[in-house]
């Protein structure tokens, strides 16, 4: 049975899915609130936790608490690798068109602002096991930030791995300035010979690090998805790793699984 702070909680979750109170408009004080419900404040104060947790209020010191204006959602399902894949040996123009996160979001190239930085680092004990390779071997980390260009935030903070010496053959793929890539790590991929055959994705959840609910400006009570995806060649080998982290409060996760017919 739900408790009496979660009935409330549904209540006013609905009263601001429907735009009422508006994005942006301040909520009644706790006490105000409290009285209206016909619950102690400390009850009172534990729906507003969950609503915070959510991403649907804020609380800002002296000024009280607010709905929060809806971010732009996150869609990934993993059909959206299949959809790479086939467009990666599409011509240029073709690919300069769209890209995942317009895919992922159902916006325009020109609603985002994409920054990229390329570093040269060393694979750790923990790269080393995904790649297989010995700890110290020279690994590419592409650090990716998009956002909508009307938000502070960026959708994610995405750090992917390719063992330099594999994508060397090609020296546009060592350079931040071509990015972003039309069609993507797939499509860099294709450049060297490198075709994908499956690509593992591992999904937990914790609170985030205090830089990164500052990066993307998460409130207090959301957590991060944060899923690990590890992209295998048609000969099983490991080709490219990435760690990305999701805020939890503007992100859904699909997963369909065609099944064969007995």
């Amino acid at each position: 049975m739900a408790k009496r702070y979660e009935k409330i909680a549904d209540e006013l979750r609905e009263e601001i899915r429907s735009g009422h109170p508006a994005p942006g408009e301040r909520l009644p004080a706790e006490t105000a609130l409290a009285e209206k419900y016909r619950v102690s404040v400390p009850t009172m104060r534990q729906a507003m936790g969950v609503l915070q947790a959510e991403g649907l209020v804020e609380r800002i010191h002296g000024r009280g608490t607010f709905v929060r204006k809806e971010r732009t959602r996150n869609h990934r399902t993993n059909e959206r690798h299949q959809w790479e894949k086939d467009r990666a040996r599409h011509p240029e123009e073709q690919r300069a068109e769209t890209g995942s996160t317009e895919h992922d979001t159902g916006l325009t190239l020109s609603d985002l602002v994409f920054h990229a930085e390329y570093v040269e680092t060393e694979a750790d004990d923990d790269l080393a096991a995904v790649f297989g390779v010995e700890a110290g071997t020279r690994l590419l980390e592409r650090r990716y930030r998009t956002r909508q260009r009307t938000e502070d935030a960026p959708f994610s903070l995405i750090s992917s791995y390719l063992v330099r010496d594999v994508v060397s053959a090609n020296p546009d793929l060592l350079d931040a300035a071509n990015e972003p890539w039309p069609g993507g790590t797939q499509n860099q991929l294709y450049t060297v010979g490198i075709e994908l055959g499956s690509v593992e994705e591992q999904v937990t959840a914790r609170p985030p690090t205090v830089e990164e609910a500052e990066e993307l400006d998460i409130t207090p009570g959301v957590s991060v998805l944060v899923l690990r995806k590890t992209s295998r060649a048609t000969d099983g080998r490991v080709v490219e790793f990435s760690r990305i982290i999701l805020p939890g409060d503007r992100t859904e996760l699909t997963f369909v699984t065609p099944l064969r017919k007995w």
